[in-house]
């Protein structure tokens, strides 16, 4: 019992063992248990926060095992379930464990010590006399006048601050001085605990003890009301009360019919009756009123969302879907189901179903989706129908609305988590259902850190925690369909929308063949008589261009250089409204009118297009059409967001302009029409999932269509229309798409046939980071051509001793070779072998400081997303 492993947040790789001291090894404390409760522990110099795994280890009498210096929570951050999956996420990603926890819960929770110089008791005289030495050059501080203003500082205040601490300690010349200082007494080193900024919100209550009068009969609520509700209160409790103790006592009376846990919060009291607050202490006294300090759960929802009430009916195809779902969930056990239906089938009516079942059998429910968008728009079908049983984690929450969120998932009291793709940590200790929404979708896959996929990590939790995982979408990745295929997922299909409608008709307009005459536009005519015609028969249309901005990038009318980000290699992106020039990768930004590096020329012309331009061109088209922009500049509020999406619904918006935030899971009643104004953007991507992922987004914004009573048209400009991705998405032929995608990388082989790792090379020093990529490369190689420590898969190897479906692709510089100031290079792994795959991740993983050059970092991408 004394004995803990613990995982601190540190990166280290392994877990550590730490002793329950005997003065807190029986208190309070410990009654509850210690597994999934942090801890602060000593960890070299300083001190951590760890997180408990286990209790009971094994002494050691290799080396000292130190105690922990404090237990930080009164009862577990997260259940014991979710241990193996911490640890499977450590081994499979290749992070250290600790790290990984950390992430996983939510932020502002990871406390640790920081030092902090102090003046020391034998200071004084001789502070003073080092600094007069530094000012004359002379004696003990002649070479020491880079320290002078933090001396200065401290002869002064007494202190310097825990960051001032650390940046003087930096030079290892400065740190031995300041030891010396600290061994003559002249300064002290204390240590202090920093962080956890995400802590309990609580707020000061109060109740009536006393026999309550009664508000029957009173008339109104002015004088009248209060002085015969003194009367009968005065009366009934034998007492004589002042008329401001009475007006309080009403008001509390009066309030505490509007809580449900009778305790009215002072703030609430005191905004009825500021006198309130002169009587509550004589009130407490005399025994008729109790303080009490009480939990306030902060909530992320901010205003009423709209009610959507259950059909009536559902239709056979969701029945059927359900049909297969409902008993999996009420036998228990892993049930891994891929749900392809097209927009607009009612797959969202299918996960409210499967969850009501759910909750019935007294589990919990878990809904992941890609983007915080799409957390919004199902949070509120979930609320219309489960209420507060419902919490919302992602990003988008402040770390103390996190915090809450997750409190109430670890108490019990809410069973159902919707959020985007860290919300697979969510601390449920009774899962029955996972739902992942949009399940193709790149959004889930974290890109930096830890690079983990919440679509995968969802598979992985279900087979856990053994309960019913629903991957769905209306474009399925081909990974998961394959998978569907070979049986590992039982696929259900929802091939009609709901009521029979039919899916929207899509016209491909040929950018290749020049408009005739008029004046230049990013609308061809087709899509602008469309655009006409629509708004006059009072319907509402959805314009997509996948960038945001005014242009995609600003070049010089007298050389052709374009402007691009000092930090990286990419081009500026012109946005208008701020008049800046803006790098969407760092957020690099100059003003919109600025000098071409290249000749110093003030021509300089925007190129290109993003929504911003979109919307303008629009305005001048339709000057009569009510027009809003949704994209990462104009949604980051989510009340904005909430509201274009509530006036979309409602019609009070006739064009809708937007990124991918728009193509995705909305139902628009009233829209009859979209536009993709370039479809050709992600085709040219260097990424074997190009098409695929042309095909989805065009699919997925085309779905926005015809989803009413009415029917929908699409029209999609490309300089591509005879590419297959947009020729099947023009048709609705996903098995096709799928057919053809499995066809091309059968040869070379792409998965679903080769898993795959990303090496990716990063540092300031281009020389440095091509070294230490050519070396990652080199030892690769050679690692193919020997059996790997740790690897079970020799089998597959041949009379050589070598792995013939593996490959080493690279060095290269990355697509986007410069990004914040460090150079990319990368190097990729295919192979069939998991074993083998995981047993280069580890070598590399093992020997990174031998393979990366100074100031080089290397990092791994299992299972790669992002090829940029």
């Amino acid at each position: 019992m004394d004995l803990l492993e613990i995982a601190v947040a540190a990166p280290l790789e392994n877990t550590l063992t730490y002793r329950l001291p005997p003065n807190l090894l029986n208190t309070e404390l410990c009654q509850e248990p210690l597994v999934g409760r942090r801890v602060l522990v000593p960890l070299g110099r300083r001190k951590v926060t760890g997180y408990v795994l286990a209790t009971g280890m094994e002494d050691s009498k290799e080396f000292k095992i130190k105690n922990i210096s404090e237990i930080l929570d009164a009862a577990p951050l997260f259940p014991e379930n979710l241990i193996p999956l911490f640890r499977w996420i450590s081994e499979y990603y290749h992070y250290p464990i600790g790290e990984v926890i950390k992430s996983a819960l939510p932020g502002g929770l990871t406390p640790k010590s920081a030092r902090q110089l102090q003046a020391g008791s034998a200071s004084g005289e001789k502070l003073q006399d080092i600094l007069r030495s530094i000012a004359l050059g002379t004696g003990e501080g002649k070479d020491h006048r880079d320290v002078e203003s933090y001396l200065l500082k401290l002869s002064q205040n007494g202190k310097l601050t825990s960051a001032e601490t650390k940046e003087i300690f930096k030079s290892k010349k400065v740190k031995k001085y300041i030891d010396s200082l600290v061994a003559d007494g002249v300064l002290e080193m204390h240590e202090s605990v920093s962080g956890g900024t995400s802590k309990e919100k609580h707020e000061i209550c109060y109740s009536l003890t006393a026999e309550p009068a009664g508000l029957e009969g009173l008339p109104g609520s002015g004088k009248d009301a209060i002085s015969i509700y003194r009367a009968r209160l005065n009366r009934q409790n034998n007492l004589s009360l002042g008329v401001a103790e009475a007006k309080t006592m009403y008001y509390l009376e009066l309030l505490r019919g509007n809580s449900e846990k009778g305790a009215v919060p002072r703030k609430e009291l005191l905004a009825s009756y500021s006198g309130a607050g002169k009587q509550l202490q004589s009130l407490i006294a005399s025994g008729m009123v109790v303080e009490e300090r009480r939990r306030v759960f902060r909530s992320p929802l901010g205003e009423q969302l709209e009610f959507f009430p259950a059909p009536e009916v559902l239709t056979e195809e969701q029945q059927a879907a359900l049909a297969e779902i409902v008993p999996a969930v009420e036998k228990g056990g892993y049930s891994p189901f891929l749900l392809h239906g097209v927009t607009g089938s009612g797959k969202t009516e299918v996960y409210l179903q499967a969850t009501a079942v759910t909750l019935s059998l007294g589990k919990s429910v878990l809904v992941i989706v890609p983007e915080i968008a799409l957390a919004t728009q199902l949070e509120t079908h979930f609320i219309s129908r489960f209420g507060e049983n419902v919490v919302l984690l992602h990003s988008g929450l402040t770390a103390g609305e996190k915090f809450d969120q997750w409190s109430l998932v670890v108490s019990g009291e809410a069973r159902i988590v919707i959020g985007a793709r860290s919300a697979i940590f969510a601390p449920f200790k009774d899962l029955g259902l996972i739902v992942v929404d949009e399940e193709h979708d790149g959004g889930l896959k974290q890109d930096d850190k830890l690079r983990y996929n919440g679509r995968d990590l969802a598979v992985v939790r279900a087979r856990q925690q053994q309960c019913t995982v629903l991957l769905a979408s209306a474009t399925p990745s081909v990974v998961s369909y394959y998978n569907a295929q070979i049986g590992k997922y039982n696929l259900l299909t929802m091939k009609n929308r709901v009521g029979n409608r039919p899916l929207p008709k899509v016209n491909i307009i040929d950018l290749r063949q020049k408009a005739r005459g008029g004046k230049k536009s990013i609308f061809r005519p087709p899509l602008q008589k469309a655009l006409v015609d629509n708004l006059e028969r009072g319907k509402q249309s959805v314009i997509f261009i996948n960038r945001r901005g005014f242009s995609v990038n600003v070049i010089c009318q007298e050389c052709g250089t374009p402007v691009e980000c000092v930090d990286c290699h990419v081009s500026l992106t012109l946005h208008r409204s701020k008049q800046q020039l803006l790098c969407h990768y760092c957020g690099y930004s100059v003003h919109e009118r600025t000098v071409c590096e290249n000749c110093s020329s003030t021509s300089m012309v925007p190129v290109g297009f993003g929504t911003e331009r979109v919307e303008e061109e629009l305005r001048a088209l339709v000057p009569e059409a009510r027009i809003a922009r949704l994209d990462a500049d104009t949604a980051f509020d989510r009340k904005v967001f909430l509201e274009t999406l509530k006036k979309t619904r409602a019609g009070e918006i006739d064009i809708l302009v937007g990124t991918q935030m728009v193509a995705k899971g909305h139902h628009f009643p009233g829209v009859t029409l979209v536009g993709v104004v370039w479809a050709d953007a992600g085709l040219s991507i260097p990424d074997y999932r190009a098409a695929e992922r042309t095909f989805q987004l065009v699919t997925q914004v085309t779905g926005r269509a015809g989803r009413g009573d009415d029917p929908g048209e699409v029209y999609i400009q490309t300089m591509r229309p005879d590419h297959y991705a947009l020729l099947y998405a023009r048709g609705h032929r996903y098995e096709e798409l799928v057919e053809r995608e499995l066809e091309l990388r059968r040869n070379p082989k792409f998965p679903p046939y080769v898993r795959m790792v990303a090496i990716h090379i990063h540092g300031e020093s281009e020389d440095r980071v091509v070294d230490s990529a050519m070396k990652v490369a080199q030892v690769c190689k050679a690692l193919l051509q020997q059996p790997l420590p740790g690897s079970s898969a020799q089998g597959s190897r041949d009379a050589n001793n070598t792995l013939g479906s593996a490959e080493v692709l690279g060095p290269a510089p990355s697509p986007i070779d410069r990004v914040k100031k460090k150079y990319r290079w990368q190097v990729m792994i295919k192979t069939e072998s998991l074993n083998i795959l995981h047993g280069i991740c580890n070598y590399i993983h093992q020997h990174q400081n031998e393979l990366a050059a100074r100031d080089c970092r290397l990092l791994l991408d299992v299972d790669p997303e992002n090829m940029m």
